[in-house]
């Protein structure tokens, strides 16, 4: 199963396009892997983002995303920039959106750590966030199957 993985920092989606078979993962080129949201007020710019990345996910044959999740309130907070990115992702028809909270995402890293880097895999240190939410939702549909 290919997956899209997204970690929304400020008013940009940073993209990882993730792969696992047999345990073993592979992560998968892609033409963009930041898609920012330009001018949040002006809905034709919120459409324009959305079909971006409606468009990036049919063409590499996406079905499943998974997003990291931010928090709500509080010091560390998510922007509402971001909260409307996330809400622009869910609302594609044709996707089943995941969110995964950084608590699940420290537990799938405790039990099962990285072996690598992300520029070791051909990665931007950027999409480090997406690398690490994939590899953990990964990680957490494989395991739950063997449960």
């Amino acid at each position: 199963m290919k997956i899209c993985s997204i970690d929304i920092q400020g008013s940009e989606a940073m993209l990882c396009l993730l792969s696992m078979e047999d345990g073993l993962f592979s992560v998968h080129d892609c033409r963009q892997t930041r898609i920012p949201l330009q001018q949040d007020s002006d809905q034709e710019k919120v459409r324009k983002f959305q079909f971006t990345i409606a468009k990036l996910l049919e063409d590499y044959k996406i079905e499943n995303v998974v997003i990291r999740g931010r928090l709500q309130k509080g010091k560390f907070a998510g922007s509402a920039v971001g909260f409307k990115m996330e809400a622009a992702i869910q609302l594609i028809d044709s996707l089943k959106v995941d969110i995964l909270s950084a608590q699940e995402i420290k537990e799938q890293l405790k039990k099962n750590p990285l072996m690598t880097d992300v520029r070791e895999v051909g990665l931007k240190k950027f999409q480090d966030g997406a690398f690490q939410t994939g590899y953990a939702w990964l990680n957490q549909q494989h395991y739950s199957k063997d449960d």
